[in-house]
């Protein structure tokens, strides 16, 4: 499968540089199962999309702080980028992969001044900027808390004392984030308010969540000319007791499984049992959906609009078609829809109900 099917032309004025004025106030492109032309709507909408007896799952994850400023023994600046623990390491471990950006990519063994006292040892190089780092002083939780920055993605634009940076830290988090390890946030739930969850809840729609901690690799292009040939990282994630029962319930009462954001649909459908549900479990995702994957439990999904040559586009051409996404991508741009993390949204919409099990 050729990478360059999923690209396409985005005037620079269409990414978002900042939220809606409110996270209610985005736009919602709904695309109708089986067919037909988008409708165009408000996420305010979103509940009289969905069935009573529907299920949504949704990403608790939280985003931490994660960019770290340091200085270099010789004065010059160093930026980190903490990412989740390796696989297998307790959350407490002070050794963690970090992202460095300097002039000059430091040795194995230099260590960094950080704020508050702590110091960074560079242990090792990974490959593409990634280096392990182990950390000393202060926990590096309550250093990420006193001294980072939110990692936005590198496509939105801020310059030193942008007043929009204090708003960040609380815009680009979901209203229901609860488990701090991600570098990025699942978008499509920063349009939710506590009243739209209560919305969908009032129309009979059940509420779950998954965590998916998000690594950088979600912004990362499909370089491989072939997409099959593409990898994603793998990312810590959760998948509760209690979700796997929602699920069973959902099927039982012939309601439609409905996700919240790519990291949902990739952790329910690496869990799917083989007959309609999932397994409870936690570890690391790395499924990597694209044309051509058989959906065994997301029946529709909310999202975003996604990059182009993204493994994010590549997973919403897998449960729409590429040409029908491309098509509807094309019309949100001439009708003045903001595109990425700060964007709108678009309602993959569910088919009709299963039959009940």
């Amino acid at each position: 499968m050729d990478t360059d099917w999923f690209d396409y032309t985005l005037p620079p004025e269409r990414i978002a540089q900042e939220p809606p004025a409110a996270r209610e106030d985005a736009r919602l492109m709904i695309l109708p199962a089986g067919g037909g032309a988008p409708r165009h709507g408000r996420i305010t909408h979103l509940p009289g999309e969905l069935c009573a007896g529907d299920l949504l799952v949704l990403n608790d994850t939280r985003v931490e702080p994660a960019r770290l400023h340091g200085r270099r023994p010789t004065g010059g600046r160093v930026e980190l980028l903490v990412l989740p623990p390796l696989p297998g390491s307790p959350p407490e471990e002070p050794v963690r992969p970090c992202l460095l950006r300097a002039g000059h990519r430091p040795r194995p063994g230099e260590q960094l001044d950080l704020p508050g006292g702590a110091r960074a040892e560079v242990l090792a190089h990974r490959g593409g900027g990634e280096a392990l780092v182990r950390f000393h002083g202060p926990d590096l939780e309550a250093l990420m808390a006193a001294h980072g920055e939110v990692p936005l993605p590198p496509y939105i634009r801020r310059e030193p004392g942008d007043p929009r940076a204090a708003a960040d830290r609380e815009r680009y988090q979901t209203v229901f984030a609860r488990r701090p390890g991600a570098v990025a946030a699942p978008t499509a739930g920063l349009h939710f308010t506590p009243d739209l969850l209560e919305a969908v809840a009032a129309h009979g729609v059940e509420l779950a969540w998954i965590t998916l901690h998000v690594g950088p690799g979600t912004f990362r292009p499909v370089t491989a000319e072939r997409a099959e040939e593409h990898r994603l990282d793998p990312e810590p994630f959760i998948l509760s007791q209690e979700v796997a029962g929602a699920v069973d319930r959902t099927r039982a009462r012939g309601g439609r499984v409905v996700a919240c954001g790519t990291t949902v649909v990739r952790v329910l459908e690496e869990r799917a049992d083989g007959a309609g549900g999932v397994r409870a479990g936690e570890g690391h995702c790395g499924l990597f959906i694209l044309p051509g994957h058989r959906f065994q439990v997301v029946d529709g999904l909310l999202t975003n609009f996604h990059l182009p040559r993204s493994s994010l586009l590549l997973l919403v051409s897998a449960l729409a078609g590429r040409e029908r996404i491309l098509a509807a991508y094309g019309e949100a741009v001439t009708a003045g829809y903001r595109f990425y993390s700060y964007g709108d949204a678009m309602l993959l919409a569910p088919g009709p109900p299963r039959e009940v099990r």
